[in-house]
């Protein structure tokens, strides 16, 4: 099945000023319009009602919700349908291209432009209904609000490949949950500077747990700020790697759908876009970028994460 993009103008009016997660990332990208229905009445099967009505009266006045996450009068209204999208996305199998993202709000607070966990209510939607389910972040930070969620739970499996250290911190590959979650929080920590073979090799090192755990649904936290042209890390990664992982997921997994989370340059983050649903729906990438290479001395330092994080897995499962 085809995934398409699900795309509302309303997240323009998520008005940020001048911030990395503003309205340039999106507009003029092309995509088809349509009005998705709000998801207001789902924020709390993640979010607590304090945390619901903060977000409420902060956006009705416009200012700061902390340090970095910026809301004026329409993201209120952008966030819902950043919901709502998402959760059509899941029903559909498409990919949901909105603001603000979501995976760094936790059950009680907004944090890293992040007011809903976008993803983890579709998630809890479909474990509710009896699904297991795998998110699958490569966004190049961690979704520190997805994988606190979710650390305790074995219905769902965070699985997440990202900058390590960076921000928020955490993110160790020694981080695989806790109580009857332990073993479903799998993370591969990129060193800085790493380029589309360890990006690619982590993935692939690591999807054999995706698989043992054989998920009903793919859920997927598509943030693109992993690129090398990207001002908020210091990854290399092009669209030639997330080309290759659109097609690995279309291949490998039957029910699959996305939704956006980061990616700071507008330019590359359209183009990164449109490569990952080029590789999901079986296009050849012609326009891709040339892949770019790691240093031995990152293979080296990568190297040793992965036989640290075979070593924390072993208990339950095989790398």
């Amino acid at each position: 099945m085809r995934m398409r993009p699900i795309y509302d103008p309303v997240c323009l009016e998520h008005e940020t000023g001048a911030h990395p997660e503003c309205a340039r990332r999106l507009a003029g990208a092309g995509f088809d319009e349509e009005r998705v229905a709000p998801a207001e009445d789902s924020l709390e099967l993640v979010h607590t009602g304090g945390h619901v009505d903060r977000v409420r009266e902060a956006c009705a006045r416009g200012g700061m919700l902390d340090a970095d996450t910026v809301v004026s009068t329409g993201s209120w209204e952008a966030a819902v349908r950043a919901v709502g999208a998402t959760l059509q996305a899941a029903e559909e199998g498409g990919f949901a291209i909105t603001r603000p993202p979501g995976h760094h709000a936790a059950a009680d607070r907004s944090a890293g432009f992040c007011l809903f966990n976008n993803v983890a209510i579709a998630a809890r939607r479909l474990a509710n209904a009896g699904k297991k389910v795998l998110i699958f972040d490569f966004d190049g930070h961690l979704g520190d609000g997805t994988s606190a969620i979710f650390e305790e739970e074995d219905q769902v499996l965070y699985w997440s490949i990202h900058q390590h250290p960076a921000y928020p911190g955490g993110g160790g590959e020694t981080e695989i949950g806790r109580g009857r979650g332990e073993g479903f929080t799998v993370n591969v920590p990129l060193p800085p500077g790493s380029g589309d073979d360890l990006f690619l090799q982590g993935v692939r090192h690591t999807l054999p747990v995706a698989r043992a755990f054989a998920p009903d649904v793919v859920a997927v936290s598509a943030g693109f700020d992993a690129h090398r042209a990207d001002p908020l890390l210091d990854l290399n990664v092009t669209t030639h790697a997330f080309h290759r992982v659109g097609r690995l997921l279309a291949g490998e997994f039957e029910n699959v759908f996305a939704t956006l989370e980061g990616g700071y340059e507008p330019a590359a983050l359209q183009r990164s876009i449109r490569a990952f649903l080029d590789g999901f729906n079986g296009g050849a990438g012609e326009a891709l970028e040339k892949a770019t290479d790691s240093s031995f001395k990152l293979h080296d330092e990568f190297d040793m994460r992965l036989c640290h994080l075979e070593e924390c897995l072993a208990p339950h499962w095989r790398l």
